[in-house]
C-alpha cells in the first residue's frame, strides 16, 4: 500500500468569505486528508503530521471520524500549541489574515517512524511551521518525494498577529531539498525577488511568464525535479526537465460555474499533485490535472463533502468541468 504524509497545522479557522458568509472549520492539512480518503479510500495510508493544542486534540479527530484509510498516530500535543486564524475575504482570492495561535515546528524527530512514506506533502502556512532540518533529515533517510508549498516561507506573522507576505530571502538552501515546488504567483514573486530595488513601491508587482520561466529553471538547477506556479483560473504552469532541457506546459483549469468558499484551494492542490506523483512520480502534466481538480472541487462548498471518488475525479478532468 502507498503511504503519502500530509505535513503543517491544522488551524482553527474563523473565515468571512467575500460574499459575507461566516465559517468556522478546522483548515489546512484536513483539506487534503480528506479528499484523498474520498479519492481512494482504504488504497492508500494518508497520514497527516501536525502539532496540536491539547483543547483541540480530541475535535480534529472527531473531524476525522469515519474516512478511510486516515492515521491519526502522529497528530501530537507535546508542546499544547496550534494554529488560530482568522480570514476575512476581500474578493474572491484576496484576504486579510491574522494569527492568534502558533503551532510549534515540525522537526526531524517528528518524521523519524515515516521513512517508508512514498510522498511527503509539506503545506506550511507560516514560515516558522517546517525546519529546514526536517527536509534535510528525509533527503538523507529515504526515498519519498517531498512535496513543499512556498506559501509556509513567504508568509510571516507580525507581533500584532497580522500575517504579511515577505521574500524568501532563503529560498537557495531550501531549493536542493525539495522535489516539488508548488506556489501561486504572488508566492512567486516573493520567491523570486532582485538584489535590489530602485523603488520602494514594488510589492504588488506580478512576474512575466519569461521571468516565472528563469524562476523555474533556477530551482532545477538548484536539484528540484518540478516547479508548478498555479494561474487561479487559467490553470497552472508545469516546470520539469527533459532531455536535459527544461519543458514548460500550462495544465489547463477545472471549470467551475461558481466559487463558494476558496479556503484550502491550494492545500487541496498540493493533495492531488500527491496523489498523482504517487502513482507515476515523473508523470508531472498528470499530477497537475489532479492538483487542478482538487483545487476546483474544493471552491464548490463549504464542508468536505465537495471532495468525489476517483471515478467522478477523473471523469471532472476528462470534462475539464466540475
Amino acid at each position: 500500500m502507498k503511504r503519502i504524509a500530509v505535513v503543517g497545522p491544522i488551524p482553527r479557522d474563523h473565515i468571512v468569505t467575500h460574499t459575507g458568509d461566516l465559517i468556522q472549520k478546522w483548515g489546512c492539512v484536513t483539506h487534503p486528508v480528506i479528499a484523498l480518503s474520498i479519492l481512494a479510500g482504504n488504497e492508500l495510508e494518508i497520514i497527516p503530521v501536525c502539532h496540536l493544542r491539547t483543547v483541540d486534540h480530541d475535535n480534529v479527530e472527531e473531524v476525522f471520524k469515519g474516512y478511510k484509510g486516515i492515521n491519526l498516530k502522529h497528530l501530537t500535543t507535546a508542546n499544547d500549541q496550534g494554529d488560530i486564524i482568522s480570514l476575512r475575504f476581500v474578493n474572491q482570492n484576496d484576504r486579510l489574515e491574522r494569527q492568534t495561535g502558533f503551532m510549534d515546528p515540525i522537526l526531524p524527530a517528528d518524521m523519524s517512524n515515516l521513512l517508508a512514506c512514498d510522498v511527503f506533502v509539506f503545506i506550511p502556512i507560516s514560515d516558522y511551521e517546517i525546519s529546514l532540518d526536517t527536509l534535510k533529515y528525509l533527503k538523507s533517510k529515504c526515498k519519498g518525494t517531498i512535496i513543499f508549498d512556498a506559501h509556509g516561507p513567504t508568509t510571516a506573522c507580525l507581533v500584532n498577529g497580522e500575517r504579511q507576505r515577505k521574500f524568501w530571502i532563503d529560498r537557495d538552501q531550501w531549493l536542493p531539498y525539495i522535489d516539488v515546488l508548488k506556489m501561486n504567483l504572488e508566492e512567486a514573486h516573493a520567491s523570486w525577488f532582485k538584489k535590489e530595488y530602485e523603488s520602494e513601491d514594488f510589492s504588488n508587482e506580478e512576474l512575466e511568464r519569461a521571468e516565472i520561466r528563469e524562476f523555474a529553471d533556477h530551482c532545477l538547477s538548484m536539484g528540484v525535479k518540478c516547479v508548478y506556479v498555479t494561474l487561479d483560473s487559467r490553470g497552472c504552469l508545469t516546470y520539469f526537465k527533459k532531455g536535459g532541457k527544461t519543458v514548460e506546459e500550462l495544465v489547463p483549469s477545472i471549470k467551475v460555474d461558481k466559487v463558494i468558499d476558496t479556503t484550502g484551494c491550494g492545500d487541496s492542490f498540493a493533495g492531488g499533485l500527491s496523489y498523482g506523483l504517487v502513482q507515476n512520480p515523473t508523470d508531472y502534466v498528470n499530477a497537475a490535472r489532479y492538483g487542478n481538480a482538487f483545487g476546483a472541487l474544493r471552491t464548490q462548498g463549504k464542508t468536505f463533502d465537495v471532495f468525489k471518488s476517483l471515478v467522478e475525479t477523473d471523469k471532472i478532468i476528462a470534462l475539464g468541468h466540475v
